[in-house]
């Protein structure tokens, strides 16, 4: 595994559960070695280092877990795969970080045609590096793995539906790490950043509709439009809400039309109090199917204090646990974690395709970028 942060703790805690499939945790990497101690503690890693080369150099580890920043993943992706490990990739797959030349503030000063080019020059050269690696790729997007998510799929593939419009949003109060408002180190704000995942949700449902039905369906265009909604507030107003934009977006609205001239709504902003809101929504011509991933009603809690609790995981993104609150119960399976971790195991243990690999990555990323670039120039982009 490398990196030791917080997706780290999310992988981890879905390998805990992987059935069937016998795994070895061998080596925790991060250039903070107590970070990475921390997670070969937690999760029995047998040992923790600072070099990445250290790594691929080690012909027992078969397979890299990257839970890096998006801006070293193509890199990282290279370099296992010529070493001959099997790679799975947080989300998202990449970005545009900035290049050499690059006027400060690159996401107010660098065009966004730009971007999207030099992105999918990136994108292309890695598929043909997981292509001729005889290796195997996996996305870690956990929105295809939620079992709301599954579930929908099953139903389509069974009953054939067609799938005329989907709407997903992932909505919260920002971020907490201290980097999320600069557009170089994230490649974005709120679209790239949370906004990947229920896109990434509705771009696998479309492809399961398509392949129910003996159908190739496409992404036709993207329309969108961002902004920085919380420009307006004073000090004090803004004390609630935890994005500091930069140069970056804080609310992203974007509208997928397919071939087929059906529809998909993806809604992302930093600017919702509560706690998180994930979702899809499903509507076919036989059927709707509502994927609730956060917050589930499953457990309803009420505290008048905060006694004991505190390593208790109530919410994301809530203060505390004070009042009522929807708890999260089983996390790490309603968010698709598990089941994520389950497929990756058991696609390179019997030699198989992932559910979600290389192509649902780079779609993802094409239509973020699009979705910029249609924003900055008020137009439709075809893809």
């Amino acid at each position: 595994m490398v990196g030791s942060g917080y997706a780290a703790y999310l992988h981890g805690n879905g390998y805990e559960k992987v059935a069937g499939v016998p795994l070895r945790f061998k080596t925790v990497v991060d250039l903070d070695i107590s970070k990475a101690e921390q997670v070969k503690a937690r999760y029995g890693f047998e040992q923790a280092t600072t070099s990445f080369d250290e790594l691929l150099a080690d012909p027992e580890i078969d397979v890299v877990d990257l839970v890096t920043p998006p801006f070293l993943h193509p890199e990282m992706i290279e370099k296992a795969m010529a070493a001959g490990k099997h790679v799975i990739c947080e989300k998202p797959l990449t970005g545009y970080f900035g290049q050499s030349g690059d006027p400060e503030e690159i996401g107010k000063n660098v065009p966004k045609s730009k971007m999207y080019n030099e992105v999918l020059k990136t994108m292309d050269n890695l598929r043909k590096v997981v292509k001729s690696s005889g290796k195997r790729f996996c996305y870690a997007e956990n929105y295809v793995y939620a079992p709301p998510i599954q579930k929908a799929a099953e139903i389509i593939t069974k009953r054939k539906s067609k799938v005329l419009f989907l709407k997903g949003e992932e909505s919260l109060k920002g971020s907490s790490s201290p980097v999320a408002g600069s557009w170089k180190h994230t490649g974005g704000g709120i679209l790239i950043r949370a906004g990947c995942h229920p896109l990434t949700g509705v771009l696998y449902l479309k492809q399961v509709e398509a392949k129910a039905r003996g159908e190739a369906v496409t992404v036709k265009s993207v329309m969108a439009d961002t902004g920085v909604t919380t420009a307006c507030l004073s000090r004090h107003e803004h004390r609630h809400i935890s994005a500091s934009p930069i140069d970056v977006e804080d609310f992203a609205s974007v509208t997928i039309t397919f071939s087929d001239n059906t529809k998909a709504l993806v809604i992302s902003s930093d600017t919702v109090l509560g706690g998180t809101k994930n979702y899809v929504e499903v509507y076919c011509n036989d059927n709707a199917l509502m994927c609730t991933l956060t917050p589930t009603d499953i457990l309803n809690t009420y505290f008048l204090d905060e006694e004991g609790m505190e390593d208790v995981n109530i919410s994301e993104m809530l203060p505390k646990a004070l009042g009522w609150n929807k708890a999260f119960v089983s996390d790490e399976v309603i968010r698709g974690f598990t089941g994520e971790l389950q497929d990756f195991a058991e696609t390179i243990y019997h030699d198989r395709e992932p559910v979600s690999g290389f192509e649902l990555a780079y779609l993802t990323t094409q239509v973020i970028y699009a979705a910029y670039l249609s924003a900055e120039e008020g137009r439709r982009v075809d893809i």
